[in-house]
């Protein structure tokens, strides 16, 4: 599987979500599994890109640090790191056209909405990648799964204050899902009539967030088992596969640490998606 990734996308952002340092830690359990992944460099996004999701001079301002950056600080090392992860995805869409399931190892993108951002998201990536993937003709229309534990607020932000409704199609598990309010079943059958419906409306791409959050120990999702959620990937990828939809999948959310403050329950959840 191609991962697209680079040393300098992962920081220590100061933040209580460890989404930003994320990346090199999962790359690193990866290659110690031995998961046959396959590293791929990739440029970072511009303001260009970042514009075909957000109002220029709030992303100027963000990156100038006259505004602060989803994790609360101006830190430039931070603010740049985010040009890298929204880079990782776009490379990793454009990439799944022809390898049809890639990774790009990124969080921190659907709180960001068209003029703001926060709760650790910086910049929309999804809808930026989406768009980035009409823009360049490689297709029409783009679905979002996102299976992060809460709703994917700036994405549908984006969506309205740009009207994309009929260039991106957006699935929210945290819109349909809280705690006890979860059933598997019909959450398996919400995700493949979202899938078919997508393709028959001419979705031609997807990008899956495959969020840890929701996991049953983490601190602020709390839904569903480890087995569950390794059947939510399963359902995922082979439902794109029997529909032919290409799948260029990132990370999201996932806030569980042992007592040494370490996050391996979070990267044993990552790496049971990529396995």
């Amino acid at each position: 599987m191609k991962v697209f990734f680079r040393d300098d996308m992962s920081v220590d952002s100061g933040s209580y979500s460890p989404s930003a340092e994320k990346p090199a830690q999962a790359i690193a359990d990866w290659k110690e599994r031995q998961l046959g992944i396959e590293l791929v460099p990739f440029e970072p996004a511009t303001i260009e890109d970042l514009a075909l999701a957000h109002n220029r001079k709030f992303a100027q301002d963000v990156l100038s640090g006259k505004r602060r950056n989803g994790h609360g600080n101006t830190t430039k090392e931070v603010t740049e790191s985010c040009l890298k992860t929204v880079g990782s995805l776009i490379a990793a869409c454009r990439a799944a056209f022809t390898e049809r399931i890639v990774c790009s190892p990124t969080s921190g993108f659907h709180h960001a909405g068209y003029a703001y951002n926060g709760a650790f998201c910086t910049f929309n990536g999804l809808v930026v990648a989406a768009r980035k993937m009409i823009a360049e003709g490689r297709c029409s229309k783009v679905a979002v799964l996102d299976c992060d534990a809460h709703y994917g607020d700036g994405t549908d932000d984006c969506i309205q204050q740009l009207k994309l409704q009929d260039q991106i199609e957006h699935w929210t598990f945290g819109e349909h899902y809280r705690g006890a309010d979860f059933d598997q079943r019909q959450f398996v059958a919400q995700v493949r009539f979202f899938l078919r419906e997508a393709v028959e409306s001419g979705v031609q791409l997807l990008i899956y967030q495959a969020g840890a959050d929701p996991h049953i120990n983490d601190p602020l999702g709390g839904t569903m088992t480890t087995k569950q959620m390794r059947q939510r990937d399963r359902v995922v990828f082979a439902e794109c596969v029997k529909l032919g939809l290409p799948v260029a999948w990132n990370f999201a959310g996932g806030y569980q640490r042992d007592q040494h403050g370490r996050i391996d329950a979070v990267l044993e959840l990552h790496r049971a998606t990529a396995e």
